[in-house]
């Protein structure tokens, strides 16, 4: 029944993909755009004032009108003071973002007949807080019910862990168009548990063709030496090597050898690129992967996973053949091409379809057991209570029953990516960050720091909140952190120096980020916040964005 369907978006830097599970075999399936093609362009053209033109046709316009493209939005996304102006009106990434989420559900619409509303999006396992805040707020001014925002390699492992391929450690490299995540994670009699995890937010398959791009201008450089205005200072000629590296990046896959027109100032050159030669260029940006790699390896050596029995790639800049033969030499690991554009979307579909499945197993369970359903917990059920409801549920849904079993048994551990702690002094006055949660540490996961303040009868203490990726309690180096967010403690007047006060980070099983404080003396106060960040748009700048965007077409 396609309105019980949570679906799955792989929200990419460069490409856009949309997945559900289907009804009957209770496989994930891609949903194709209108176009035909499975995935998307993560392109957006600003046409007029009311009209927004997302995926390829924007794509091809940015040949001739750039300054109204925007592209590869996925890294400026979280970043605060990242705007663009369009017919007098200052946009954000979100809201950008946002264009892309509404062209996948518009055309899943138009092939499912059903209008996606519950959704998985997809980020880097390697996105901050603020970052996956303003993901999840993207889907949220597209008028969707964001359930979760999980990480790319783990919703990959999600889909290969689907297959039934037995126990094993993967090792899952996820080079996408803009971003690279590295991340081991463990399969374990249907669990699936992200043992560490690495990345580089800014660094994908985009920067191979920006290698590209600058051979090209390079060449023609060389042909018309002290020609009036380099290759690399026309908006249009840049716009033209970019597609023309991209395509001749795919064309390396297959073939020894590319042949790229630079066009520009009336003049032509043909350049050839070989493969060979393309390798040479982007070995740096390989050996940035490599390097990545090693560490979260080792990272999982230390947290008790000395081998890896399988190394995963995922992400269509994977499909470069430089990327399989440089990991097999390095690390003598079997490796598998595993669905590299569709695992992510389809292990999205995957897990938000086991949201909805124990959402429905949870409230069954308590109408039989007279619980609310927040309070059931489904491992202490009685088997043949558990076993009635998911009956139940899989009749209501219009699921096999094995699919109810199977999706909404799994089990899924993830870790965080950074660490989170409180700026705070120490006896000589030095400043430090006192992480209680770190980087790596499974979630959720929940930790309380008692701390002293500093100064006597300050009726009000503010708690400033870092987030940084250092795997010490103690970090001395601020420049190392970055403030998130802060939150402050109204104490009791007159109180003298060091009076206790007790801060309790909980980080939620999606990295979300929840604080309370707790002035310790007698009658003292408690306070209780989610991180809100000025990284990301505020609450009334969200309205402004959904209400502006009821007036938008979206069209592909």
């Amino acid at each position: 029944m396609s309105e019980n369907r949570v679906y799955g978006i792989d929200l990419g830097t460069t490409y856009t993909c949309i997945a559900h599970v289907d009804d009957t075999s209770g496989r994930p399936m891609v949903t194709p755009n209108i176009e035909g093609e499975l995935t998307t362009p993560s392109v957006v053209l600003f046409e007029d004032d009311e009209t927004r033109v997302v995926g390829r046709e924007a794509k091809n316009t940015a040949l001739l009108e750039a300054d109204r493209v925007i592209e590869m939005i996925k890294r400026e996304i979280g970043k605060p003071n990242w705007r663009r102006e369009f017919f007098g009106r200052e946009v954000s990434p979100e809201e950008i973002s946002s264009y892309i989420l509404r062209k996948a559900v518009d055309d899943a619409e138009r092939h499912d007949r059903v209008r996606p509303q519950k959704v998985v999006i997809t980020c880097p396992a390697y996105f901050d807080v603020p970052q996956r805040e303003a993901t999840a707020t993207a889907g949220r001014i597209a008028g969707l019910d964001v359930l979760e925002i999980i990480n790319e390699p783990t919703a990959a492992a999600i889909t290969y862990g689907m297959q039934d391929k037995g126990d094993q450690t993967l090792l899952v490299y996820d080079l996408g168009g803009g971003t690279f995540d590295i991340t081991v994670i463990e399969i374990k009699d249907g669990a699936i548990r992200v043992v560490a995890t690495g990345g580089n937010d800014q660094l994908g398959g985009r920067d191979w063709d920006e290698e590209i791009v600058k051979y090209c201008a390079a060449q023609w450089e060389a042909e018309y030496p002290g020609a009036d205005g380099g290759v690399l200072s026309s908006p249009d000629t840049v716009q033209a090597l970019w597609l023309r590296a991209e395509s001749s990046k795919r064309t390396l896959t297959a073939m020894p050898q590319a042949r790229i027109p630079v066009v520009h100032d009336g003049k032509q050159v043909a350049v050839s690129l070989t493969r060979e030669k393309f390798e040479e260029l982007t070995a740096p940006l390989l050996e940035n992967t490599v390097t990545y790699t090693k560490a979260v390896i080792e990272t999982a050596r230390e947290l008790g996973s000395p081998s890896i029995d399988r190394l995963l790639l995922v992400g269509g800049s994977t499909k470069m053949p430089q990327v399989a033969a440089r990991l097999q030499k390095e690390f003598g690991i079997e490796i598998e091409s595993f669905e590299p554009d569709f695992a992510v979307a389809k292990g999205a579909a995957i897990y938000g379809q086991k949201l909805a499945i124990n959402e429905r197993i949870r409230h069954e369970i308590g109408r039989r057991t007279d619980t609310r359903p927040e309070d059931v917990d489904v491992e202490t059920t009685p088997d043949v209570v558990r076993e009635e409801a998911e009956e139940v549920v899989a009749d209501t849904m219009g699921l096999r029953l094995g699919t109810v079993k199977k999706i909404g048994g799994m089990a899924v551990t993830n870790v965080s990516s950074h660490s989170f702690g409180v700026l705070a002094f120490l006896p000589d006055d030095t400043q430090v960050i006192a992480n209680l949660v770190l980087a790596q540490q499974a979630l959720p996961a929940e930790s309380t720091m008692t701390f002293g303040t500093k100064d006597g009868g300050a009726p009000l203490i503010e708690l400033k909140i870092f987030e940084n990726t250092s795997g010490e309690k103690i970090v001395r180096d601020l420049d190392t952190g970055e403030e998130v967010t802060s939150a402050v403690l109204e104490m009791q007047a007159g109180l003298p120096p060091n009076s206790p006060i007790d801060v309790t980070f909980r980080l939620d099983g999606q990295g979300r980020l929840h604080i309370t404080g707790q002035d310790k003396a007698e009658g003292g106060n408690i306070v209780r916040a989610s991180v809100e960040t000025d990284r990301v748009l505020s609450a009334e700048e969200v309205e402004q964005a959904i209400e502006y965007g009821r007036g938008i077409r979206v069209i592909g």
